[in-house]
């Protein structure tokens, strides 16, 4: 096994880096922006909450506790809050500022040991922090989240652990990943997998670990217990996840899962031809990781008789992927084009962090780029579902559209997360929560039936779910129909007490 040892040409201080480390951290948290409550924060923050108050969500806390069994992250957040006494909202804010600065001082470590000049190292680190909200092709999900999530954590944690691998530390891997398996656990094991395959690519000679190839893919092949066919409900609630049918993507979805895997295939044959083992045995580690879960994937999501396994996202393997590949990408361009020009610099870091900035406010143009604690709701949803959250009893049972986040401004935060009063299903959050949680599907559809047609709602249909499902609250437009005693409005919503 090769030894790793670690040059340090430019001398840069500790203390220097480490005020390196927290600037690329900060500008990472301004490009990405900060949205607390959003998409999966509607599981997560909504589990906090009822941990700390037992008393919310009396009528649909099934919809995020079940998913959430194999993970403590929750528990943890809540039990820091209880101990350090410090609110929910400042704590939640101080672990996604700490998670993106683990996942930048991991990407150093990595680099550390495959480029010996520290300029070129702080290049791929400043490019990962620029491209932090790249979407991940098909996979409906960012390199990191613009809240707090597990998975963020999670990727810290599997990033230290490679970087333990590289400096033939493995043993130092075992704890971090078992930690990341409680926080997260799918990603936990695509990063078991990937330290697989590189602790393999540390061996010598390199061939001799590719015919372990057939084994690994053995063990990437799902058991028996997967074979189940869930009920008609579930199929329905899969059938809104279109990404998680791979055979339905769209021509630059498959570019954007092959051209990396090639891209490494290339870097491998460049680095052996120029001499370079560590980056050559990085190279193929992440492109037989990438070959071998892409076939696996392949398998299991053309076969009706794995659909199953379909909700455990296969082809979330490419998160690992682009991560490697940004910091690569950023590396080689500050060794072969800045080399440590400071107008080459500027432009390094202008550009793709003005891009990643202009598409996150595209994303989300009705709200603030940093909703941070304390901040005064600007969107007219957050006006309503705050105005509910101080106002309403805490067993109110809502109704509301079942596409609520996808409407005009809304921004795809989640009402239960951020009013902290029960909803009534909704089609597009809670559908990929049935998608794991099959027992759901039947009261997902029934909830999600009996609310179609919202716009056309009069109060004949508001009594008819009131009586149905025990709902006695409803937020609609403000043009509210006729007999609703409506409580509050703004110019767009209105928030009516059902007779």
């Amino acid at each position: 096994m090769e030894r790793i040892v670690l040059k340090k040409p430019f001398g840069i201080s500790r203390t220097l880096n480490t005020i390196l480390l927290l600037i690329f951290s900060l500008l990472a948290f301004m490009v990405m922006g900060y949205h607390p409550g959003m998409e999966d924060d509607a599981v997560y923050l909504s589990a906090v909450k009822s941990i700390l108050n037992p008393a919310l969500y009396p009528h649909d806390a099934d919809f995020f506790r079940l998913q959430l069994q194999a993970t403590l992250f929750h528990h943890w957040i809540a039990s820091f809050v209880r101990f350090t006494h410090l609110p929910l909202p400042a704590t939640e804010l101080l672990f996604q500022f700490l998670s993106i600065a683990l996942i930048l001082a991991a990407c150093r470590s990595i680099v550390q040991v495959l480029f010996n000049d520290e300029r070129v190292q702080w290049a791929g680190v400043a490019l990962v922090a620029a491209m932090l909200t790249l979407p991940v092709s098909g996979a409906a999900i960012y390199i990191a989240d613009q809240h707090l999530h597990p998975r963020n954590i999670a990727t810290a944690l599997v990033l230290l652990s490679v970087s333990r691998i590289l400096r033939n530390r493995p043993w130092h891997a075992v704890p971090l990943l078992l930690l990341a398996f409680v926080l997260h656990p799918i990603m936990a094991l695509f990063g078991i997998s990937f330290c697989f395959f590189l602790t393999l690519a540390q061996l010598d000679p390199v061939h001799a670990w590719l015919r372990s190839f057939s084994t690994a893919f053995a063990s990437a092949v799902p058991l028996g217990w997967v074979l189940e066919s869930p009920n008609a409900a579930w199929h329905r609630a899969l059938e809104t996840r279109s990404y998680m049918f791979l055979y339905r993507w769209t021509w630059y979805e498959w570019l954007g899962t092959v051209a990396p895997l090639i891209l490494f295939g290339l870097l491998w044959w460049l680095a052996i031809r120029h001499g370079d083992s560590k980056l050559a045995r990085f190279a193929i580690a992440v492109f037989a990781y990438g070959i071998v879960h892409q076939a696996a994937s392949m398998i299991v999501l053309a076969s009706p008789s794995l659909i199953r396994i379909t909700p455990m996202q296969p082809m979330r393997y490419l998160q690992l992927v682009y991560i490697f590949m940004v910091l690569i990408a950023g590396c080689l361009i500050g060794k072969f084009f800045i080399k440590g020009n400071p107008f080459r610099w500027a432009a390094f870091l202008a550009l793709p962090c003005f891009g990643m900035f202009a598409a996150q406010r595209a994303l989300l143009v009705a709200s603030p780029h940093l909703e941070l604690p304390g901040m005064s709701p600007t969107n007219p949803w957050l006006e309503a579902f705050a105005w509910i959250r101080g106002n309403t009893p805490t067993n109110a049972y809502f109704a509301m559209d079942p596409n609520y986040l996808a409407a005009p401004g809304e921004d795809y935060h989640s009402f239960r997360a951020l009013a902290e009063r029960s909803q009534l299903a909704d089609l597009i959050k809670d559908s990929s929560v049935v998608t794991q949680v099959p027992e759901l599907a039947p009261r997902w559809e029934q909830q999600t039936i009996a609310t179609a047609g919202w716009s056309q709602f009069k109060l004949a249909d508001f009594e008819r779910i009131k009586s149905r499902f025990g709902v006695d609250w409803a937020l609609v437009s403000n043009s509210a129909p006729t007999g609703l005693d409506c409580k509050w409005h703004n110019g767009e919503l209105a928030v009516c007490k059902i007779p």
